[in-house]
Parts: structure tokens; sequence; C-alpha cells
């Protein structure tokens, strides 16, 4: 028998099977319901007080002690209580600027500047004794208001006429308002019995009364400001305007929405609420001007605004809550010498927290299959 030869083709290689393997895509969200944004930003805030947390245990406070210091003595305490409360009005009218300027997509870090200017023009209206003693206080509050508007003025009509980052020339105003606080107090405002860097104290009828025993009526004055900035925003044709701007302005203007104007008012009430912070600050705490009565507070609107995702109720809250955080900071200096930059520590790893939490809001992960050679 011959053996039968089988001829073997070598002139194409031999076709493989493709292996089909799981991929992950990133792209946009389109949409995503608002408990899941709920959720992923509690989850990013509960990191971020973890890791806080493991700071302090590692700066020397005792881990047991943190709910103690935190909660317990700080908001079922009636006296710390009232500290909160006593402190969050200013922070409340801050945060809330900062929700409006943010809202019109307009990034307001010269709060501070706003802040000084509106305590300058409260102060002025005391020391020139500008009307009778029963309306010193509603003029007090009402200067405030315009001169922190008007020093908002400057860098939106640079944004709005010359393109001029807003970042830039707010940062920048906020040193010339800072330095010529100074010069009035080193100057002609500063308090002539004692030549300290402060102006003369107000009198009874220029301090923000008690609403209550120990609560300032800068408490109330700030949740009428809150349910006015929700009933704008919500509910005013204003409103509808800047939810078309804070959308997209370049839409918004082509289908006819007042885009200058939206953006020039929104930013201006944003300066008179810094301005009214101010005014509260040194009217309803301090009793007069001071040179450092503004510090922290700017960055900690801008925290407010960004952790409240710019909704004015939940700026209320979350000014309570920082508030809070400030209490019972100034608690751990006394009694475990934890310097108070521990505290502005904390707030900055808050906002790499909640910034970091946008992030999985606006993308995911989609899983594709694709083939292999």
């Amino acid at each position: 028998m011959s053996e039968q030869v089988v001829p073997i083709d070598v002139s194409q290689p031999k076709q493989r099977q493709p292996l089909l393997r799981r991929r992950y895509a990133l792209e946009v969200r389109q949409q995503m319901a608002w408990y899941w944004q709920a959720l992923i930003l509690a989850a990013a805030l509960a990191v971020g007080l973890a890791i806080s947390a493991l700071i302090l245990i590692a700066a020397g406070v005792p881990g047991g002690e943190l709910l103690n210091e935190f909660v317990i003595m700080t908001v079922f305490d009636a006296q710390s209580l009232q500290a909160v409360l006593f402190q969050a009005s200013p922070m409340i009218l801050v945060g809330l600027a900062g929700c409006m300027a943010f809202r019109a997509r307009f990034w307001n870090l010269g709060l501070d500047g706003q802040m000084i200017w509106g305590a300058i023009g409260a102060t002025a209206i005391v020391l020139f004794e500008v009307g009778p003693p029963a309306l010193r206080l509603p003029l007090m509050l009402l200067t405030a208001a315009v001169c922190g508007a008007l020093w908002a003025l400057t860098p939106i009509v640079l944004k709005l006429r010359l393109q001029v980052s807003e970042i830039i020339s707010t940062l920048m105003l906020n040193y010339l308002a800072s330095y010529f606080l100074l010069h009035l107090l080193y100057g002609s405002w500063k308090d002539p019995r004692d030549s300290f860097p402060y102006s003369p104290p107000f009198q009874s009828f220029e301090r923000l009364p008690e609403f209550f025993h120990g609560y300032s009526a800068g408490i109330p004055l700030a949740v009428v400001i809150a349910v006015f900035a929700l009933w704008l925003i919500g509910f005013s044709r204003a409103g509808l305007y800047l939810r078309f701007v804070d959308a997209n302005p370049k839409v918004a203007d082509a289908v006819g929405v007042p885009l200058r104007k939206t953006i020039l008012a929104t930013v201006l009430l944003s300066g008179a609420m810094a301005g009214i912070a101010g005014f509260v600050i040194t009217s309803g705490q301090e009793g007069r001007l001071t040179q450092s009565f503004y510090q922290g507070y700017g960055f900690s609107g801008i925290l407010i605004a960004f952790l409240a995702r710019n909704n004015p109720i939940a700026a209320l809250v979350v000014a309570l809550l920082i508030a809070t955080l400030f209490v019972a900071g100034r608690s751990l200096q006394v009694f475990y010498q934890i310097p108070f930059s521990m505290v502005q520590l904390i707030q900055a790893i808050l906002v790499i927290c909640v910034a970091s939490s946008d992030f999985f809001i606006r993308h995911r992960l989609r899983r594709v299959q694709g083939g292999e050679s």
C-alpha cells in the first residue's frame, strides 16, 4: 500500500478566533438623580472627616474625645451653642455671597475686600453721625450693602468689558481694601482714647440688638437674607435667567436671556451680601472697626458655597457646621494646644474631597467589550 501524503498550505498564517475581553470607557453623564448626588457628596465628606480625624489623633487629640469635643460639648452645651450661632451669622452671609456669584459663573474671590468695605461704610455712618439714632442701624446696614456692591463693581466690569479674569482682579482688590483699612485705623479713624489701631466703640443704638437673651439679631437677619436668596433663585424671573446662565452662558445669550445684565446684577448682589456680613461682624460682634475682623471669612464663604453646591438653604446648614468646627477648634486650642491652622487644614481637606466628588457626579465608567487578535 502506498502512503497518501496530505499537502499543507503554509502560505497563509493560521487564523485564531478573537478573544473577547471587557474594557471600561470614561464618559460624561447626561444626568444623575439628586439622591445619588447626595450620596456621593456624603461619602466624600465622610472621607474628608475621617482623614481630619486621623490628623487630629496624630496631633495628640484622643480619638475617644473627638465626638465629645465636636458634637456633645459644642452642640448640646448652651453656651457653646450660643457661640456657634454667634459665629454662624456672618458665615451664612458670606456663604450666600459666594453662592450667588458662583451661580453666575463669576468666581468671586474678593469676599474679604467686600466685607471690609461694608464694614468701612457702616463705620463711616457711626463716626460722622449720619441720621438720627433711631435710623442709625438701618442706615449702617444699607451703606454696608452699597459699599460691598460697589467694591464688586470693578471686577465685574473688567470681566464683561475687557475679559479680565475675575480670579486675579478680586484677589488683588482684597489687598487694596485691607491696606486702606489699615490706613484708616492707623490714621484718622484711630481711637483717640488709647491710640490703638481700631475705631472708637459704637454706641448702644449702633450695635445689633439681641433678639433673644444671648443671641444676636444677626442670626435672624442672615436667615431672612437666605430665604430671599432662595426665592430669587427658585421662583423669580431673574432666577430663571440665572439658571440659564449657570447651565450654559452662550446658549443663554443665544435664546435671548439678558446675559450681561443678569451677571452684573447677581455679582452686585453678591458684593452687597458680603458687605452686610462685614456690618454684622463690626456691629454685632466687635462693636467697632478692627484691623483683622474679616480674616478667615472669605475662604470660609468659598468653602460654604462649594459644599452647598450654590444652594442658599444648604449654605445655611453648611455655615452652621463650619461655625461648629470653628468653635470646637478654639476648644482644642485651649485643652490640647492644637494650633488654629489645624482648623484651616481641615477646611482645605473638605474642599479637596468635595471637589473630587464632583468628578464622580459628572462622569461614569461604562463597561464595553472589545476584541483582541
